[in-house]
């Protein structure tokens, strides 16, 4: 599914514009990361748990060239399904 095509469906599901649809989408995409930003925490009961985790640097490879190469160290984000979700999956 497209961002476009989940923008529709909550707009159909709501009953309300795709123009609304899509500021709220970008609404809660903005207040996600400014919350992991903040915290390093999000957790929404039935959906899940976002969490922001430190990768260290490492060594890696190019494959074009079989180069080696030190990837820096940096944060990423980590989602954790609830058990309504994956109950929903299933």
């Amino acid at each position: 599914m497209t961002k476009a095509e989940l923008i529709a469906a909550m707009a159909n599901d709501a009953g309300i514009t795709k123009a609304a649809a899509g500021k709220a989408l970008e609404s809660y995409i903005a207040n996600v990361a400014k919350e992991l930003r903040k915290s390093g925490k999000l957790g929404l009961v039935g959906f899940g748990t976002f969490t922001v985790a430190k990768r260290k640097a490492r060594s890696g490879r190019n494959p074009q060239t079989g180069d080696k190469i030190k990837i820096a160290a940096k944060k990423v984000v980590k989602f954790k399904a609830g058990k309504a979700l994956s109950d929903k999956v299933k």
